[in-house]
């Protein structure tokens, strides 16, 4: 089973992509430091949302973070230079966990995609060549990898493709909504931001976002359309980064083409100096590698289908929407208060989340778990001043420019009822629309 991944290949594709990853890894880190995103994200709130289950993970304090992520980027420059390579990464990959996990208002698919592209990396040789650990002796120099190197990360590059089509296979996607909502606030663009609110402009971008989603890796798989594959991938992340201005991620895509290349071009392009190494068949010495690569690429096939086993529209519920690639596919708005009933002194008002940042309020008026966790927040404040509460949401949301609806049961009380890890929460009150 699964044998093929033993072969070995020419490794030049994959210690490329380690110095781009590597700088990728950098400029994340400090970008975020020089963007005033750390400021925004982890010192102006007052109160943080971590992930449910996982609350114990906080930010740290003061200047902490800041620190970290200058230790983060130096981490980064060693994945880049193969400096301590397997220090560096796994060190990287750790501490990028921890700043994921310790909030999850600035979720973002590429921010989930480092993670496992870190994990991924980890147990990849990718610093046997061009490394300052080969020049150091730290590492045996070697110009070769087993296929299964290569073959995880065309994979996973395919799953945020093909399941990212599959999610746009929806109303609001097919027919244009989604696509003029988000280019229409783009219209100030420069020279072609007067074509974005035009019908022909939007379904274009909606259809061929789509196609590109889906034929992608077909074409940069098959030899007669890898060029052309190669220079619309370019094209469309470079209007993404452009236009919607979203990080690192359109360059670590294209990077991927250098595994759908043959490594022999890889190889005399970037090190023309370096002995090309032709694949050899062998027999894997390890066979738990086989088993561990299944796993992983079950777990990777599950976490996006796993929103079929949940009741609800993924859309309105926000349930099984993170991990499953679903990248810029709706707009949402929404209005919350909360009542709160005092039961120590029988007392009623009502209260406004004032205290939030403009980004946590916009995720408190739409997501059912920031609801639900802002309302285990005010009971937590309300206990330490000795007091007994109930907590009502009253709140409605708009879905892709639609009316709003009411989203959450008034008649819940949310402080007092228990999260539904793997089940769907029966205080949302079902979509009204398609």
């Amino acid at each position: 089973m699964l044998s093929f991944l033993s072969k070995k290949i020419d490794n030049s594709s994959l210690v490329v992509f380690r110095i781009i990853f590597g700088l990728v890894l950098t400029l994340e880190a400090w970008g975020s430091i020089f963007t005033g995103w750390i400021q925004k994200t982890y010192i102006e709130p007052t109160i943080h949302f971590s992930y449910i289950g996982l609350e114990w993970i906080e930010p740290l304090d003061g200047m902490g973070m800041y620190y970290l992520y200058v230790f983060m980027g130096i981490m980064g420059l060693g994945v880049l230079l193969g400096y301590f390579y397997k220090f560096s990464i796994i060190t990287y990959t750790i501490l990028w966990s921890y700043c994921y996990l310790s909030h999850k208002i600035s979720y973002n698919n590429h921010y989930y995609l480092m993670i496992l592209l870190c994990l991924i990396m980890c147990v990849l040789p990718a610093n046997n060549y061009a490394s300052l650990d080969v020049r150091k002796n730290r590492v045996l120099l070697k110009n070769y990898m087993p296929y299964w190197c290569k073959f995880l990360l065309i994979f996973q590059i395919s799953c945020v493709y093909f399941f990212g089509a599959i999610a746009k296979l929806y109303p609001d996607w097919l027919d244009g909504t989604f696509p003029q909502i988000v280019l229409e606030s783009k219209t100030s663009f420069p020279i072609i931001g007067k074509y974005f609110s035009q019908e022909w402009f939007y379904m274009g971008i909606a259809y061929g976002g789509f196609l590109y989603d889906l034929l992608i890796i077909p074409l940069l798989i098959y030899k007669r359309t890898r060029i052309l594959g190669l220079l619309i991938s370019i094209l469309f992340h470079s209007f993404n980064s452009i236009v919607f201005q979203v990080g690192v991620f359109p360059y670590l895509s294209i990077s991927f083409a250098l595994f759908f290349f043959p490594a022999k071009r890889i190889q005399q392009l970037f090190f023309p100096k370096k002995e090309y190494f032709n694949e050899i068949k062998t027999k894997l010495n390890n066979s738990k590698i086989n088993y561990l690569i299944l796993i992983y690429v079950l777990i990777q096939l599950f976490l996006p289908l796993r929103q079929h086993l949940i009741k609800g529209n993924t859309f309105w519920t926000e349930q099984g929407h993170k991990m499953s690639w679903r990248m810029m596919l709706r707009s949402a708005t929404g209005t919350i208060h909360y009542k709160i009933v005092n039961t120590t002194n029988n007392s009623t008002y009502y209260h406004r989340p004032n205290i939030l940042t403009s980004k946590q309020k916009r995720l408190l008026n739409t997501h059912p778990d920031v609801i639900w966790q802002y309302a285990q927040y005010l009971k937590h404040e309300a206990q330490k001043k000795g007091n007994n509460i109930r907590v009502y949401a009253v709140s409605k949301k708009s879905l892709n420019g639609r009316p709003l609806q009411q989203f959450i049961d008034p008649n819940v009380d949310l402080a007092n009822t228990s999260w539904n890890y793997f089940k769907h929460q029966p205080w949302i009150l079902p979509f009204k629309g398609w």
